[in-house]
């Protein structure tokens, strides 16, 4: 399912109109009209306070007015403008309610006589502002938010909660925190973006009439990934095989003190269906390696003696990749330095294998993005906010404290901080894979996947309960499990990381969100496989 900015909705609503000769009004009466009938459908028969705006959103607040009170509703309709300076179908919507008999007061009633007016059979309909915000909402607007935002009763959204940004999904000075949004056509990338996903509550996407064709359009770049989405693309497994038709896997991971991580990446990888996969590890470590690997097999490297890679493990690597691999994976629990700075710049340059580089491979190009655009093979990169602002920025620190403020080391010559990163995920993913010509799996909430083709795709799976250690490195071992078996990179990126997600929420509605630990989400990768195989 597509999903646009107000922008993109804008032209879709203008051209039904304009082209496909479906005046606005009409368009306004089915939103309406579609919001009416999910109130009839959650609540039941209650006092309805429907607050209405100036614009559009407000004409579809007095459809919905208009359209309860004829069934026997208790409604009152509060507005925040002037009467007179109503225009265009808001205005004929209004005429319409006042026809009818609607009650409609000034919204000073409201704020003045708040606590006679709202009871507990009490809900607000919210439809303030709508998609078309730009600015901050400040003076009596926000007085009026925060109004409903206390009230204790339910609030429905008409299109967005008011406050929102439509784009971004952040909060424009005060936001309305809904229990239900209603929005027509597409869904908008503020619905899906936090905080805008949480001041949405349940969002429930309706048809009021936009054609198909501009609803699919190509040239709306943004896509709600979904299981219908996602299961055309699981690999297919011929009945006459063997375990070589399914790729070979070369994962570089682990050091001292971070074998863990190579260990749970190789896992995912074979439970993703990998027909082989080797760890390379370094060499001081191979004992601990050997007396804990099962189905994987080793790649002994040269390290350092502390149990980190030399340099020297490149050259290795790349003999490993020419003769056996299909695939390469590195970073996971590899640490930090300069060696490990020339082997995964080295790969990055003569590799001719897909590539995916997580973790420390990430931190260890800290401010060198312009590398990439030397590699031939295709390269994924799967960094969480923090890797990626280190990925952007040279002087960014490796540790930060919190998620709102980086570490004051190195605070001179960073351009993009981690809330920066936040606040407009799919703008920075879009950007960068389009800049580095490379697939970004951007983690966090929701993770955005983008292409070098300047596509974006929005998951819908996972849960907090993955905010846990080790969940990223079954994510690197699952995505290199799909390329290893022939699925293009982008593909291998969709699918990994929905399915990451969806055994996370397998995982989840078994062992809770507060328990839930990466070996929980390995372990559901079988699960995840047969519910998108399965209707």
């Amino acid at each position: 399912m597509k999903v646009v900015t107000a922008e993109e909705m804008r032209i879709i609503d203008k051209k039904t109109i304009e082209e496909y000769s479906i005046p606005g009004v009409v368009l306004m009466e089915r939103a309406g009209l579609a919001v009416a009938s999910r109130i009839k459908e959650i609540f039941g028969r209650k006092k309805v306070n429907v607050v209405s705006g100036s614009g559009n959103n407000g004409g579809d607040g007095f459809v919905v007015a208009r359209n309860l009170h004829k069934e026997g509703w208790d409604v009152k309709v509060f507005l925040t403008a002037r009467p007179e300076d109503l225009k265009g179908d808001a205005l004929l919507q209004y005429k319409g309610a006042i026809k009818f008999g609607v009650n409609i007061s000034p919204i000073k009633e409201l704020l003045t006589h708040h606590s006679s007016l709202i009871t507990k059979h009490s809900i607000f309909v919210d439809a303030l502002l709508g998609t078309g915000l730009s600015k901050n909402v400040t003076g009596m607007l926000s007085e009026v938010i925060s109004l409903l935002n206390k009230s204790n009763i339910p609030i429905i959204s008409v299109d967005i909660p008011s406050g929102i940004s439509s784009d971004t999904g952040q909060v424009m000075g005060e936001a309305v925190k809904a229990d239900y949004t209603v929005t027509f056509g597409l869904p908008k990338r503020g619905h899906l973006l936090y905080p805008g996903a949480q001041c949405s509550g349940k969002l429930f996407i309706e048809d009021i009439g936009f054609p198909e064709e501009l609803l699919r359009s190509d040239k709306l770049k943004v896509e709600l990934l979904m299981k219908n989405d996602v299961s055309p693309l699981l690999p297919e497994r011929q009945r006459y095989s063997h375990k070589g038709d399914y790729g070979h896997v070369l994962i570089v991971a682990g050091s001292r003190g971070k074998t863990g991580a190579a260990f749970m990446a190789a896992k995912a990888c074979l439970r993703s269906g990998a027909g082989l996969v080797t760890i390379g590890i370094p060499e001081s470590l191979a004992d601990i390696f050997q007396s804990r690997v099962t189905e994987e097999m080793t790649l002994i490297l040269p390290d350092k003696g502390d149990g980190t890679l030399s340099e020297k493990a490149s050259k290795v690597i790349l003999n490993f990749l020419n003769e056996k691999a299909d695939v390469i994976a590195i970073g996971p629990g590899i640490g930090v330095s300069a060696d490990t700075r020339k082997i995964v710049e080295t790969l990055i340059r003569h590799c001719v294998s897909p590539l995916v580089i997580d973790a420390d491979g990430i931190n260890s190009l800290k401010g060198v993005k312009e590398v990439f655009s030397k590699s031939e093979a295709p390269i994924i990169l799967t960094p969480h906010p923090g890797e990626m602002a280190r990925l952007l920025n040279p002087l960014t620190p490796l540790f930060t404290k919190g998620r709102d403020r980086l570490a004051t080391r190195g605070q001179r010559g960073i351009t993009v901080r981690i809330p920066d990163i936040e606040k407009d995920r799919i703008n920075v993913a879009f950007s960068f894979a389009k800049k580095t010509r490379t697939y970004l799996v951007l983690k966090g909430v929701p993770t955005i996947i983008a292409g070098p083709d300047g596509r974006a795709y929005i998951n819908s799976t996972g849960n907090p309960g993955m905010a846990s250690a080790g969940t990223g490195d079954v994510l690197t071992g699952m995505i290199s499990g799909f390329l290893s078996q022939g699925v293009t990179p982008l593909n291998a990126s969709l699918l990994g990381v929905y399915m990451h997600g969806l055994a996370g929420d397998i995982a989840a509605s078994e062992k809770g969100e507060h328990s839930l630990i990466a070996t929980d989400i390995m372990d559901k990768i079988p699960n995840a496989f047969h519910s998108l195989s399965h209707e």
